[in-house]
């Protein structure tokens, strides 16, 4: 692959790091289609387990959209970008395997937005999370009116949107926004280590928890109950279900063939 600001590590644990690190990661038309690319190679590449995204640097995770670009933009122009963002968002959330933002600074804007669409964020102490986009005139664009409030609530995500306010990695974990708090040099091996534990786990059955789990965000609570049953049944389907089932019985480890 051809990237440019993106820094992509390909292997069973894969690691995508933004790096823009003079513009603290900000997320421009070029990073966006970087990590397109990225999303598109793990998911047709079936040895690949756990994405992990980070940025470069120890400044930022990502400090959020490109403000001097977006400056100069016409209303269609923002649109544009807004589409363009919702729609590799949208991808990382739907890949069938399970995505950690290890997030190493500054998550703000468009960076808490790209954190909100992984499905579990360890921070640095360094971190710092917020909507600030209030206080440029402008809303969330990439998802975070709607991210926001399924992760923390809508309380909580209405003050942060409406005041603007940024918050650290400690009040991040007390609202239930990030999973993990570590010391900024603990970060990686942290995020490697929780990658290493869901490699370790069926990735047939992963693809269906996490398809259910999407349910709950997409579908009114009874359709997303049906779809509960039906991807449990799925699971019945599989060679996984019989290994784990009788792994269990016979007090032994698994052997997953992830199908």
């Amino acid at each position: 692959m051809d990237l440019k600001n993106v820094v992509f590590e390909h292997a069973a644990i894969s690691i995508a790091t933004v790096n823009r690190p003079t513009a603290l990661n900000a997320l421009n038309r070029e990073v966006l289609e970087d990590l397109t690319r990225v999303i598109r190679e793990v998911r047709h590449d079936p040895s690949v387990r756990v994405l992990i995204i980070t940025g470069a640097g120890d400044r930022a995770f990502v400090a959020g959209a490109d403000i001097a670009a977006m400056s100069k933009m016409t209303t269609a122009d923002g649109l544009d970008f807004s589409h363009l963002g919702h729609r590799v968002l949208s991808s990382l959330e739907d890949l069938p395997i399970p995505v950690i933002a290890a997030v190493n600074g500054f998550a703000l804007g468009g960076g808490t937005e790209l954190a909100l669409a992984c499905d579990l964020i360890i921070a640095s102490e360094k971190a710092r999370f917020g909507q600030p986009e209030i206080n440029l005139g402008l809303i969330p664009g990439f998802g975070g009116t709607q991210r926001l409030p399924h992760r923390i609530g809508q309380a909580k995500a209405r003050e942060l949107i409406m005041t603007g306010e940024m918050i650290d990695a400690k009040t991040a974990h007390a609202l239930g926004l990030v999973n993990q708090v570590v010391a900024p040099e603990e970060l990686m091996k942290a995020a490697r280590s929780l990658a290493e534990k869901l490699a370790g786990k069926s990735a047939f059955a992963l693809r269906q928890a996490k398809a259910a789990l999407r349910a709950s965000f997409t579908m009114p609570e009874d359709a997303g109950l049906r779809f509960e049953q039906e991807a449990f049944a799925v699971t019945f389907s599989s060679e996984d279900r019989v290994e784990g089932t009788t792994a269990f019985v016979e007090k032994r480890q698994p052997d997953w063939r992830h199908k």
